[in-house]
């Protein structure tokens, strides 16, 4: 049987990776240290293990006992504006972290594909709409230890011939994200802050723009890549084409609530204007797994699941290294 470890599977779009990777067949071994996932979202037919990519012992030994064939690291911590603030523990988890499995895999000698998720981070600030071919100006530590990983990847392949595929997505949402990170994943704050009946908060005007992924533009992908040998060593953005302004969402994100909440508007942060990229390489790569959930369907179907599940409190990142610059906002929750 094919064997595949997961990183990352116990949060959100990691474990919709490991059901459709049960779903082919595969036997799968999940890695979650539980710090932004839950225990229950990871499929029951996948062998868990709490521990961290960072942990190169443990890494090592998993490595050693399971033998997978395929690697599918989706492990992050994804607060891209917060990275600024916390370069240490995001270069750790987010670089370290990576080259602790790919050593382990090139070690191994069983590894047929490595599958990564990046990010459109990489790209930076007046790319749009990024495409592959760009040279990557990362404007953030977390698209930067992104874009390493990358470089790293290429470089490993050349040097000991181990094959990778890089996913770029941007902005995924969808059933089982942790709506109660208030530093990330807009549409899962929004949805928080309407069932704790609190407004909607923005930063700077809200004309800022975002294409937001349903999780079943990008999961089945990811999972079924390994098959297609033409996409190997091979780098994709992956997700939605139709951007919209921030304010677009909230509205959008209202309608589906049923709700007509007050929007704050707080001071801009440092970020991107605008981000969105194209789609064509991997459409013609994976054209029959091209699916393209309009937004107010996709917002639909979180909808459901968040009423079902409810509010999730937030909390505050436990350890801010730079508190020069942070937003107000961030700030006083953190304090």
């Amino acid at each position: 049987m094919v064997k595949s470890l997961v990183t990352g599977a116990a949060g959100f779009i990691g474990s919709h990776v490991v059901d459709e990777l049960i779903r082919m067949g595969h036997s799968v071994v999940a890695l979650d240290d539980l710090s932004g996932g839950f225990r229950e979202n990871v499929n029951q037919s996948a062998e868990f293990i709490e521990g961290s990519v960072t942990d190169e012992k443990r890494i090592n030994r998993i490595f050693a006992e399971h033998r997978p064939d395929y690697v599918y690291h989706l492990a992050a911590y994804a607060a891209e504006g917060l990275s600024h603030f916390i370069k240490r523990f995001n270069y750790t988890n987010n670089l370290i972290g990576s080259i602790n499995l790919i050593n382990a895999s090139v070690n191994a000698g069983c590894v047929k594909c490595f599958v990564f998720t990046s990010s459109i981070a990489v790209y930076g600030a007046g790319q749009v709409p990024m495409s592959e071919e760009m040279v990557p100006q990362p404007e953030d530590p977390y698209g930067i230890s992104k874009y390493a990983v990358e470089l790293d990847l290429k470089e490993t392949h050349e040097m000991f011939g181990m094959d990778y595929i890089v996913f770029r997505p941007h902005n995924v949402y969808g059933e089982r994200q942790n709506i109660g990170d208030p530093y990330r994943n807009v549409i899962g704050i929004f949805m928080n802050q309407i069932l704790q009946e609190k407004p909607l908060t923005v930063f700077g005007d809200g004309q800022q723009t975002r294409a937001f992924s349903h999780i079943d533009d990008v999961a089945p992908i990811i999972a079924q890549c390994v098959k297609n040998r033409d996409a190997y060593n091979q780098v994709f953005n992956i997700g939605a084409d139709q951007p919209y302004s921030v304010l677009e969402l909230a509205g959008t994100v209202q309608r589906s609530m049923g709700v007509n909440a007050e929007i704050q508007l707080l001071a801009a942060r440092n970020e991107v204007e605008h981000a969105f990229s194209s789609h064509e390489k991997i459409q013609q790569a994976f054209p029959e797994l091209i699916r393209n959930i309009p937004l107010d369907e996709g917002i639909s179907r979180m909808t459901d699941w968040v009423k079902q599940a409810g509010a999730r409190q937030g909390k505050p990142f436990g350890n801010i290294e730079v508190e020069k610059n942070m937003p107000a906002s961030w700030a006083a929750f953190t304090s």
